[in-house]
């Protein structure tokens, strides 16, 4: 948890850190070296294997995620779900003192809300949904600018595909954490007993590092037992052998959907910001590029990570993967201080190509959102799961995708990895997480003729606001 002075409540930076480490937690909580036939030590009981289920009979051959930053349903999707009467959008909100309000129209330069594990939490009021105001840079005096609500008409092309698509308006974060876990997520289906935030302390005796992974030199709150008290840790998930972090480390190993992927000989791409460190980090959109937080992937499967705008040229050239995630460079992003007619401009160009390019007969693309940034929802997700966080925004876009369907079964980001494991026979990350997440099925109907490709459009961006965006480029290494 945060406390007023901004670090991390019950969080202890061990004066001694391997002995100390190694004397609350045991020599086995290191991950060891392993020969050929040998158990790692130290391996979680969820990263053990689970028998492949058959691959699933059908057309998509490559499955797209756009992921985007910050926002919950009822703040992108909300009016047009009311406007439409298709699916569940609320256009009023609850206040702490239980005041309703109706949802303010939203400026297209996204406000600042507070997005912490414990301003998620604070929001979401044991499943009230009425402390959305107490969550930090959301009072009167700012308009309750958490509470804005978009029309249609500032997100076209991600109102253009959710008309002709399907939608999810149960899709819910795994947990109440901002981006750092977030992206983790996407590729673990865990977070590794990481507390949550967003790392914002550099490792003593080390200079700050681009992003927040291995090579940040950053380090966050993790516990064994995932609740207090933490221990800071390296930002970094170690590979096998425990490489990876720049000093001794708790932290387990856990495999990614990418290896299993490599297992199964099929070939995944992180197409992220700029495709490089960068600077400042928030322009080239590395802290929010997946691999580097995995030893892994940042030491041997770099080749996986390119600039975000090559999605456009693998759609075009018909050589898109079976596995692409694509993260955005900062001002395509959406997030808090950026615009979102510039995001929804990114979004059409990556589905456009996809939908002009060879492979869109055989393609799924998830567009959605990594947090709820964190904007107002009214839907309860602890009546689901006590651990799940707030609603986000899910469109899914396919030849195959049902037409104006609503996908209401409860699911988080999780289903899009129980999705990609369906469809290519891959053995789950974690049974008890992907291995039995709902996989969207009900949305998509692959014995229907095809859906056409929907047109995109461009949205112009005013000229004043090109010029605030210009001199105020969002920070990547998001400080909520």
């Amino acid at each position: 948890m945060l406390g007023s002075s901004g670090r991390l409540d019950g969080v202890t930076r061990p004066v001694k850190r391997a002995s100390v480490i190694l004397a609350a937690l045991g020599a086995a909580a290191y991950m060891l070296s392993a020969g050929p036939g040998q158990a790692v030590v130290g391996a979680p009981a969820h990263a053990s294997s689970r028998s492949a289920r058959p691959a699933t009979e059908g057309p998509i051959q490559h499955v797209v995620v756009i992921l985007q930053e910050n926002h919950s349903f009822d703040n992108v999707l909300g009016k047009w779900c009311a406007i439409n009467a298709r699916c569940d959008g609320a256009t009023t909100g609850l206040l702490s003192d239980g005041t309703s309000i109706s949802l303010p129209p939203a400026k297209d330069i996204v406000g600042p809300a507070l997005h912490t594990v414990l301003a998620q939490r604070t929001a979401i009021d044991g499943g009230n949904m009425d402390d959305f105001n107490l969550a930090g840079n959301c009072g009167p005096s700012t308009g309750f600018e958490c509470y804005q609500q978009f029309d249609p008409t500032q997100v076209p092309n991600l109102v253009a595909l959710a008309d002709q698509f399907a939608v999810s308006d149960r899709t819910f974060e795994f947990r109440t954490t901002p981006s750092f876990v977030g992206h983790m997520i996407f590729a673990a289906a865990t977070q590794d007993d990481f507390q949550g935030d967003n790392p914002r302390h550099v490792l003593p005796g080390f200079s700050r590092g681009p992003g927040w992974g291995c090579d940040s030199n950053l380090e966050t709150g993790w516990s064994s037992t995932g609740r207090p008290p933490y221990v800071l840790v390296p930002t970094c998930v170690p590979d096998q052998s425990g490489n990876g972090p720049a000093v001794p480390s708790p932290v387990s190993y856990v495999p990614t959907i990418f290896d299993r992927l490599d297992a199964a000989g099929l070939r995944w791409m992180l197409y992220s910001g700029t495709g490089q460190p960068g600077t400042p980090t928030g322009t080239s959109g590395y802290g929010w590029g997946i691999c580097p937080t995995f030893y892994e992937c940042l030491s041997t499967e770099a080749s996986h990570y390119v600039p975000a705008n090559h999605i456009l040229t693998a759609a075009a050239a018909g050589t898109l993967p079976s596995f692409s995630v694509v993260t955005p460079t900062g001002p395509r992003s959406q997030h808090n201080g950026d615009s979102m007619a510039v995001g929804d401009n990114w979004i059409g160009s990556v589905v456009g190509a996809i939908e002009n390019g060879p492979d869109w007969g055989s393609t799924a693309v998830f567009i959605t959102y990594d947090d709820c940034g964190c904007f107002y929802d009214h839907v309860n997700p602890l009546q689901y799961d006590p651990n799940w966080g707030i609603r986000i925004p899910m469109v899914i876009v396919s030849p195959y995708a049902r037409p104006g369907f609503t996908d209401s079964t409860p699911v988080t980001f999780l289903g899009i990895l129980a999705y990609v494991e369906h469809q290519f026979g891959l053995q789950p990350l974690v049974p008890s997480a992907d291995g039995a997440s709902y996989d969207f099925s009900d949305a998509f109907d692959y014995d229907q003729a095809p859906i056409p490709p929907v047109p995109m459009t461009s949205t112009s961006i005013p000229p004043s606001e090109r010029e605030y965006l210009g001199a105020h480029p969002v920070v990547g290494n998001d400080p909520t």
